[in-house]
């Protein structure tokens, strides 16, 4: 378990399909999300159950609160040794946390395990040009914006763009 100064970091549980399940049902907190086609909670459940272990290439985390609540969910993925790159993922899928600071707490900690334990150099994301909130907590911890991806994400029946951002070792904030 990772621990930071608002956030624990641990592994995803079977248990934590319900919670996720609930996340995923809700429009608002996947409204800037790649969500596909939703799944049932026994899918998920399934899913969870049957995940491959954790590792270098991919690495899923649930967010909790220091008292223990799952708030979300932060993952490395597509990590190679060879290149010392990989990408990140965040969301916060309890809405009564948002603007609290878990996220920066988060991010923190996942960029700090990743740069120190994992031996990254780079890490980079995206995330979709209106979601001014994220993008605040991204610059806040250090990531830069790199370009933009014209209209790469399609919402509520119009396209958007998608900004590309990076973090590299000895910047993070």
């Amino acid at each position: 378990m990772l621990t930071g100064d608002r956030v624990r970091l641990r592994a995803i549980e079977p248990s934590d399909a319900e919670t996720m399940w609930r996340w995923h049902s809700d429009p608002e907190v996947m409204r800037w999300m790649s969500d596909g086609y939703p799944p049932s909670l026994a899918h998920l459940t399934k899913r969870l159950t049957e995940r491959a272990p954790d590792s270098f290439e991919k690495l899923t985390l649930v967010v909790e609160t220091v008292e223990g609540r799952a708030i979300g969910i932060v993952a490395l993925r597509g990590a190679e040794p060879e290149t010392g790159a990989s990408e990140l993922d965040l969301y916060l899928g309890e809405k009564d946390v948002w603007g609290q600071g878990y996220a920066t707490d988060a991010m923190r900690l996942t960029c700090r395990y990743g740069f120190e334990k994992m031996r990254l150099h780079r890490i980079s994301l995206t995330v979709v040009a209106e979601n001014a909130a994220a993008r605040r907590v991204y610059a806040k911890v250090g990531f830069v914006e790199e370009g933009r991806m014209r209209e790469a994400f399609r919402r509520d029946g119009r396209w958007h763009d998608m900004i590309l951002m990076s973090l590299l070792a000895g910047e993070l904030r």
